[in-house]
C-alpha cells in the first residue's frame, strides 16, 4: 500500500507512473480529493479517460478497486446487497429434514453474513489491510433519481442498514470516483457532497504524450498523424466525436497493419476503429477524408 501523494507535484507523478498523462487541474482536483476524504465527480464525454483515473489511483495506491457499473434500473439489491435464497431454501429443508427446528435458531442463522450476497457499495464499506478500498461508481447519469437518491445517503454517512443484521459502517471510507457522461443532470445535492472536474479532451500536445505512454510502438510520424487527424476530427459537425479511448484503439490497429504514415485509403479503410456510428463513417470517407489528411500533413511538413 502506498502512502497518498502529499502535493499536486506528487499526484502528477502517481498518475505518471501508472501510465496516466495527467494536467494539473486535474492532479489537484485529485489531490485535494484524498487530502479531504471527498468524493470526486468527473463528468465528460465518453471515452476521454474517466474511469482510468479510478484504475490508475488503485494501482498507484496500492489499493482494491470496486467498480458499480451504473444501468437504467439499478437497484439496491445489485447495488448494495441481497439474500441467498437458494442457500436460505435449502437451509430450511435441510433443518425440515432433520426433525426438530428451533425456529428463532433457524431464523437467526438464516439472516447471517453466511447467506449475505454482498455487491459492490457494501464491499466497498467493509475493512480491507490494503487500506480503504477505490470506490467506482460508473456512469451515474444511466441510473434513475431514485437510486441517486439512495446514493446520497451512503456517500453522506459511509455507511448501510441492513434490517436483519443492523448498520454497516466504514472504518475508513473508501476514495469514492463518480462518473458521469452526462446523458442527463445530476441532482445537485449529490454533486454538492463531491469536488466536481469536467475531462475534456486533451489537447494536442497532451494526446501526443497518452498515445506515446500507451501505444509506445507507433512510429513517431504515424503517432503525430494519428493525433493531428484526430484533433481535426473532433471539430467536425459529428454525432458522436471520437475520444481518447479511439485514438489508442486505431493507432494500436494501425501499428497491428504495419503503417508508418497515413495516407486517405487506410483512413478510410480504418475509420470503422475511429468512428462507431455509420453516418460519420460516410461523412468522412473519401474526399473529405483526403482534404483533412493534406491539412494535417502540411501542417506537420511546416512545424518541422
Amino acid at each position: 500500500m502506498a502512502e497518498r501523494p502529499g502535493s499536486i507535484d506528487e499526484t502528477l507523478a502517481l498518475l505518471k507512473s501508472t501510465g496516466y498523462v495527467a494536467d494539473r487541474p486535474l492532479a489537484t482536483v485529485l489531490f485535494l480529493a484524498l487530502k479531504l476524504g471527498r468524493p470526486i465527480f468527473l463528468e465528460g464525454e465518453a471515452g476521454v479517460g474517466k474511469t482510468e483515473i479510478a484504475k490508475v489511483l488503485s494501482a498507484g495506491l496500492g489499493r482494491r478497486l470496486i467498480r458499480l457499473q451504473c444501468y437504467e434500473g439499478l437497484d439496491i439489491a445489485s447495488a448494495v446487497y441481497e439474500w441467498n435464497y437458494a442457500g436460505q431454501m435449502m437451509a430450511i429443508r435441510l433443518a425440515e429434514a432433520g426433525g426438530a427446528v428451533d425456529r428463532d435458531t433457524l431464523e437467526s442463522d438464516l439472516f447471517s453474513e453466511r447467506y449475505l450476497v454482498k455487491r459492490p457499495l457494501l464491499q466497498a464499506l467493509e475493512p480491507d489491510t490494503a487500506g480503504a478500498p477505490v470506490l467506482l461508481i460508473d456512469e451515474l447519469d444511466r441510473t434513475d433519481e431514485a437510486f441517486e437518491a439512495f446514493l446520497l445517503e451512503v456517500l453522506s454517512d459511509f455507511q448501510v442498514t441492513i434490517p436483519e443484521l443492523g448498520t454497516v459502517r466504514a472504518d475508513h471510507p473508501p476514495i469514492v470516483v463518480i462518473t458521469s457522461n452526462r446523458t442527463r443532470e445530476v441532482h445537485d445535492a449529490l454533486k454538492r457532497r463531491c469536488l466536481y472536474h469536467w475531462v475534456d479532451y486533451p489537447d494536442p500536445e497532451r494526446e501526443l504524450a497518452i498515445l506515446k505512454s500507451r501505444v509506445p510502438d507507433a512510429p513517431g510520424r504515424l503517432s503525430q498523424e494519428v493525433v493531428g487527424f484526430v484533433q481535426a476530427i473532433r471539430k467536425e459537425d459529428l454525432f458522436k466525436a471520437p475520444g481518447v479511448a479511439e485514438t489508442l484503439d486505431w493507432a494500436s490497429a494501425l501499428v497491428e497493419l504495419d503503417a508508418v504514415a497515413l495516407d486517405p485509403a487506410l483512413v478510410s479503410d480504418t475509420l470503422g476503429v475511429l468512428l462507431k456510428y455509420q453516418d460519420d463513417i460516410q461523412k468522412m470517407q473519401g474526399s473529405r477524408a483526403k482534404e483533412m489528411l493534406d491539412i494535417v500533413q502540411n501542417a506537420l511538413r511546416i512545424s518541422e
